[in-house]
Parts: structure tokens; C-alpha cells; sequence
């Protein structure tokens, strides 16, 4: 079946841009769903009120609703505007963006650097703050609902591939460079950085937190799966399965699943508890042997996400296409056409995903299925226990290979 188209968002063209390319290697939503984020190529990166963008969508169809956007959404007053309103911004970053990341804050969870008594920023909970990683290694922090820039964070020596911020509200950033290293930030203990992440023979591409922020995932220019431990910054376990690098990871929901993309064509789905493939998702058949895998440059896949269902993953290859899963499916359930596709990530809600190429967006419909009320109480489950204390539950050995997602 093929996607339904829901919209595109268009990034203005000049003159220069033919000469230089205009890659979007990044696409965020912030974690409410107020706002969209996307880098238009070069060092511009355009946020827009996600709910009046997606509501423009519905009453001008998916080609009209493009044009329109730019021209109904509010622009943020120099006096500044209402928190409570989002508002449309453009930023100038100063360099090429190569990624970004929305983080907001919980109060009441606290700085991990104790010795600090005074900080420049008292983030609230209201605070909603996107981090861009730019080319010359630089991370730059700003305030979504102003558009200001609040911190500056310099240490990688090279292009910054990655960022995710930690999904506990504690405003723990982990960004991923071409410099070999993983480091972590405490943005609030205004934005000091804590450790560096050592392990990676080459450049990382990707970084990914597990939905508890125990664990850290990294990916890059190795067939190697890095999983860390967040409590001790110690790596856990190196999963090997790849025949070609490795470019973009993304745990499921419940922290139970995490999905791999690689150039060798293929997504692996992995039990990252336990180290074992329990799916694979091939974008080339019959698929390359090991020793062909890094010359299927037409098929090489770009990015993976998965969806808030927990029953879906959506994948971007060389081929022109966007496809998505079912995870329990050998084969896509539906499929659509993306020429230069680059990174794709979910809606918040899970309704629709969005999909990066050459400094635009475009939007598609997810498949809709109600989950059952067994994948419901599995979810629910996994959420809190690791494979080790599920297969140790006093419970039928089918129950437990369904928890597992094992059948």
C-alpha cells in the first residue's frame, strides 16, 4: 500500500544554493508537539508551531498547505511574544547545522554536579530549548519560545553529527561528532560538560537514549552497535551484526527494542539487552553477502525511527523510497516516494512522520492500526523490566517469548 502524502514544507531557493546543496540532515519534534524543527541546508534552521502547521495541512491539501504556512503562521514580536503561543522562527546558526535536538526540563530533577551553587539559567518547566550541532564542532542551546541563544558548548573539534537529549527532563545532552567521541552535557549546570565517551574507531553518526535514560546507544563509520551505561559512563556491550557502517539507531518505546539502519541495506531490530537480532528488515533482494554489503550503494539505508505505537518502524533508503514495518511482518505494510531522503523521525503523536531532503520536509500519513491489549500490557511491562528479570518470571515459556518479542 502506498503512504498517504500529507504535506511538504518547501525551503525558500536562491541563486547559490545549486552550487553548494542544501542537505537537511535533521528533522525534531519538541517533545509536547508544539513545534517543528528543520535545518533548510546551510546554517539556517526553521521552527514552526507544529499543530497550526499540521492544521494548515488538512484545509489546503498537501500541496497548497505548503504555501500557506509561511503566510498565516505568526512571527514573534522583537518585544517577544506570549510562551503560551508558539510562534514561528528562523535561526541563524552561524555554520552549517547537522543536527538538533529539543530538551525540556523537569524542576525538580536535579543538576548531577552538587558543588555548583550559583548558574547563569534557572530552567522551569515551561522552558523548551533546542540544541543545534553545527559544522565547525560547536553547540549551540537556545530558547525555542524567544529564539535567543542561551549557551555556547565548545569541545568537539569536528562536525557534530548527532544530539539527543536525555528523556527524564534532567537536560542531560549527549552529542555524537565526526571527532570519534560521544560527550555529555548538564545544561543545567549551564551547559558544563561531564564525560567523554571514548570507544568508537571512527566517526559516530548517531546517538540515541533508551526511554529510562539508563542506557546510551551510538552508531558510526563501524559494523559495531556501541551500547553505554548512563549511571557509571561505562560501555555495556558492543552489539556486532552489521556488515557496513552503521548510521542510525532509535530504542522502541517501552526501551525494550532498538532499531539499527547500515549501509549494508538492511535494519536490524535488536534485543539490546540481551545482544540478539530478532528481526531484519532487507531493502535489497535477494540481500548482498557480507562481502558485497558495501557495494549496494543504491540501496544503502539512511535513517530509522520508530513509532509511539511500538508496532511500526519507518526506514529511508538510496532507493527513492520510504517504507514502513510492522515488526512482526517480513515485509512493508506501506511504502512512498522520497528522492535524497536523508533522516525521517515520528510526530509526537505518532500520526505522522517526516521525512528531510535537500532543505525541505515532507509528511506522510503512518499506517493506523489499534494495537491489541496484549502488546498494550507488553509494553507496559517492558517498560520497567529488562529481558533477564522477564525470562526469570514464574509465567508460561510462550507468554515469555511474547514479552520478548521473540513471536
Amino acid at each position: 500500500a502506498r503512504s498517504r502524502s500529507v504535506g511538504e514544507l518547501l525551503a525558500p531557493t536562491s541563486p547559490f544554493d545549486k552550487k553548494c546543496g542544501r542537505e537537511n540532515w535533521t528533522v525534531a519534534f519538541a517533545p509536547d508537539g508544539s513545534y517543528l524543527a528543520w535545518s533548510q541546508g546551510h546554517r539556517i534552521v526553521k521552527l514552526v508551531p507544529w499543530a497550526q502547521c499540521f492544521s494548515n495541512f488538512l484545509l489546503h491539501g498537501a500541496q497548497n498547505g505548503a504555501n500557506a504556512v509561511g503566510a498565516r503562521l505568526p512571527r514573534q514580536s522583537s518585544e517577544g511574544g506570549q510562551k503560551n503561543k508558539p510562534c514561528e522562527h528562523v535561526i541563524d546558526c552561524g555554520d552549517i547545522v547537522w543536527s538538533l535536538a529539543f530538551g525540556s526540563s523537569v524542576p525538580e530533577k536535579q543538576s548531577r554536579c552538587v558543588n555548583i551553587e550559583w548558574h547563569r539559567f534557572k530552567f522551569g518547566q515551561d522552558q523548551l530549548l533546542l540544541a543545534t550541532g553545527l559544522n565547525n564542532g560547536r553547540i549551540k542551546i537556545w530558547d525555542v519560545y524567544t529564539g535567543k541563544l542561551l549557551l555556547n558548548l565548545m569541545d568537539h573539534t569536528k562536525v557534530v553529527r548527532d544530539l539527543t537529549f536525555a528523556p527524564d527532563g534532567s537536560l542531560i545532552l549527549v552529542s555524537a561528532s565526526r571527532d570519534k567521541t560521544l560527550r555529555v552535557w548538564d545544561l543545567k549546570d549551564d551547559g558544563n560538560m561531564m564525560k567523554v565517551l571514548r570507544g568508537h574507531p571512527n566517526w559516530v553518526y548517531g546517538c540515541a537514549f533508551s526511554p529510562d535514560s539508563s542506557i546510551l546507544c551510538s552508531v558510526g563509520a563501524s559494523k559495531a552497535v556501541f551500547l553505554w551505561d548512563m549511571d557509571k559512563y561505562s560501555m555495556l556491550r558492543k552489539l556486532e551484526g552489521h556488515h557496513n557502517d552503521v548510521v542510525a539507531c532509535e530504542f522502541s518505546p517501552d526501551g525494550a527494542l532498538l532499531a539499527t539502519a547500515s549501509y549494508d541495506t538492511r535494519v536490524y531490530v535488536w534485543d539490546p539487552h540481551i545482544g540478539v537480532i530478532l528481526r531484519e528488515f532487507g531493502h535489497l533482494f535477494p540481500p548482498p553477502t557480507p562481502i558485497f554489503a558495501g557495494g549496494a550503494n543504491d540501496r544503502w539505508v539512511r535513517s530509522v525511527c520508530f513509532s509511539h505505537d511500538g508496532l511500526h518502524v519507518a526506514s529511508l533508503a538510496d532507493d527513492k523510497m520510504v517504507r514502513f514495518w510492522r515488526i512482526d511482518e517480513e515485509y512493508p505494510v506501506q511504502v512512498a516516494p522520497l528522492n535524497n531522503g536523508l533522516c525521517c523521525t515520528f510526530s509526537t503523536d505518532g500520526s505522522v512522520l517526516a521525512a528531510g531532503q535537500d532543505g525541505s520536509v515532507y509528511f506522510w500519513a503512518t499506517p493506523r492500526q489499534v494495537p491489541s491489549l496484549q502488546h498494550l500490557c507488553r509494553m507496559a511491562i517492558r517498560r520497567v523490566m529488562p529481558t533477564s528479570q522477564v525470562n526469570n518470571l514464574p509465567i508460561p515459556g510462550k507468554v515469555v517469548e511474547f514479552l520478548c518479542y521473540q513471536i
